[in-house]
């Protein structure tokens, strides 16, 4: 039943937003009484918590299916990509993860990856892969050797804004994506400031695009 309800209000929160989470809705959806949401979460905020526990071990698997490669370069832009599409495939499921609806959740508020302290450990997993590709940039010599956990922090933070704005509508539309214009640009930026050559990074974004299959 824990299951159930957890699934049922991931459906709900994606179809009709998060006005849809209330007690009643999601225990209609799986057939039960409102009981069931207290008995297994304690209240709607615990099952709240759950669902965006949830969509963090989806984000993860997203991201984790960015396999390491021979080319560091194009597997951190292959994270930005698997990243960008998780978020927009679920805006509402983006949005509850890090706490811009409802209760603040799987993340809190005093949370510091920079350092290593993502305040759970459904956070770190989701962060280690990012982490794991900017090692393998510096070991491989392609960035200036900051701190790895500072370093993924700042790119992060680059496409977590953009992302946002995108889901927010104001960088187009899906037929007109921010990603060629924007993301991507301004992820090669991030690269050549850290000490990557332009060329190297520009190598590695066809590559990716011919991936993907976008360009």
């Amino acid at each position: 039943m824990r299951e159930q309800l957890v699934d049922a209000g991931l459906r709900l929160l994606e179809e009709d937003g998060p006005e849809a989470l209330q007690t009643r809705r999601v225990a209609a959806a799986v057939g039960a009484s409102t009981m069931a949401v207290y008995t297994h979460f304690d209240g709607m905020t615990g099952l709240m918590e759950a669902i965006a526990a949830e969509a963090f071990v989806r984000f993860g698997t997203a991201l984790e299916a960015v396999r390491p490669s021979d080319d560091p370069i194009a597997d951190v832009l292959l994270l930005g990509y698997a990243y960008r599409g998780y978020a927009l495939a679920s805006p509402q499921r983006y949005r509850l993860m890090f706490g811009l609806t409802g209760p603040r959740t799987a993340l809190t508020p005093h949370s510091d990856f920079a350092i290593g302290d993502p305040g759970s450990a459904i956070g770190a997993a989701t962060f280690e892969p990012l982490v794991a590709a900017i090692e393998r940039l510096i070991d491989g010599g392609h960035v200036r050797a900051d701190p790895p956990r500072e370093v993924a922090t700042r790119l992060w933070a680059l496409v977590h804004g953009t992302v946002l704005l995108e889901i927010a509508g104001f960088l187009g539309s899906e037929e007109h994506s921010s990603l060629p214009v924007i993301l991507g640009p301004a992820t090669i930026d991030f690269l050549v400031g850290m000490g990557c050559p332009r060329k190297r990074a520009e190598r590695s974004m066809m590559r990716v695009r011919k991936a993907v299959g976008n360009g």
